[in-house]
């Protein structure tokens, strides 16, 4: 039987073992204001679609963050249709668009709502060495319809045109097919490119290429074709697209499900605010008027 001084060893023992479980157990338990709970706070924001908005919604993305550590916001492209398809599924918050709803898109997604964040301007790009003068609309379609196969029938050099557009997912093909080809078919053999950046890379490394992009695109590795309006020529530019004076010319848009919250309701407050503007114009597109 054991002595008096062995139990209550034994139960100085087992107080202490039942003390540090429950120190242990407390451990566990999340504390207000703590790392844990602070890490349940942090919000996601998911946005995707138009490769024309996608660099603008990036960069602002990243300078909201930049404000709000509790936000995570993650963007990627796809085209407008892929933007506007995923918010209307409910696998994305917010949907880029670089075109007006469908009548079937609305039909199918009743309750979305398209807010303009900007404005773009379709820049109609050539390779640098391509000496051709200002084309009309009439001109362009007959390019991208296949009425015209060789850059010297429009005053430029002895060179075959490689027509290049955008793919079916393209909001800014939708518009162009719309603008300027007035619904009516592209050539069969245009090559189809997934986004502004390739459609703008084939034609910097092709002499005989055609091709559009957003107004942000524009730089010096490609040329863009001033557009012939009333007889004059007018260069694409956020100026010209200001004006109403440059005829290529659409909205920009941010597209959710209902009226935007939360999260995805401050982001489209910071672009269409002060901050989100200034960072429209920086990546060469135009600012809401």
């Amino acid at each position: 039987m054991p002595d008096s001084h062995t139990s209550m060893f034994s139960a100085a023992v087992l107080a202490v073992i039942l003390a540090a479980a429950l120190v242990v157990c407390g451990c566990t338990q999340p504390q207000e204001g703590g790392p844990q709970a602070h890490g349940q706070r942090i919000e996601s924001l998911s946005i995707t679609g138009s490769t024309t908005v996608l660099p603008v919604a990036q960069a602002a993305a990243d300078a909201y963050m930049n404000t709000r550590g509790d936000v995570d916001i993650r963007v990627s492209g796809g085209g407008s249709s892929v933007g506007i398809q995923s918010v209307g599924e409910g696998t994305a918050d917010i949907g880029m668009s670089s075109r007006d709803l469908k009548s079937e898109e609305k039909a199918r997604y009743p309750g979305l709502v398209a807010t303009v964040i900007g404005n773009d301007g379709i820049a109609v790009i050539v390779h640098p060495s391509n000496s051709v003068g200002p084309l009309s609309l009439d001109q362009v379609k007959g390019v991208y319809q296949g009425s015209f196969t060789n850059w010297k029938e429009l005053g430029g050099p002895d060179l075959e045109i490689v027509v290049v557009g955008r793919d079916s997912a393209s909001g800014t093909r939708e518009f162009f097919h719309e603008k300027v080809m007035q619904k009516e078919d592209f050539v069969r053999t245009q090559l189809e490119k997934n986004s502004n950046g390739a459609v703008k890379q084939t034609v910097m490394q092709t002499p005989g290429a055609i091709g559009y992009v957003g107004l942000g695109y524009v730089d010096a590795t490609t040329r863009a074709i001033p557009i012939m309006v009333s007889g004059s020529p007018v260069e694409p530019s956020v100026e010209h697209v200001l004006s109403g004076k440059y005829p290529i010319a659409r909205p920009l848009l941010m597209v959710t499900k209902g009226e935007a919250s939360g999260p995805a309701k401050e982001y489209l407050a910071f672009l269409t605010g002060p901050s989100g503007q200034a960072i429209l114009v920086e990546e060469g597109f135009v600012p809401l008027a």
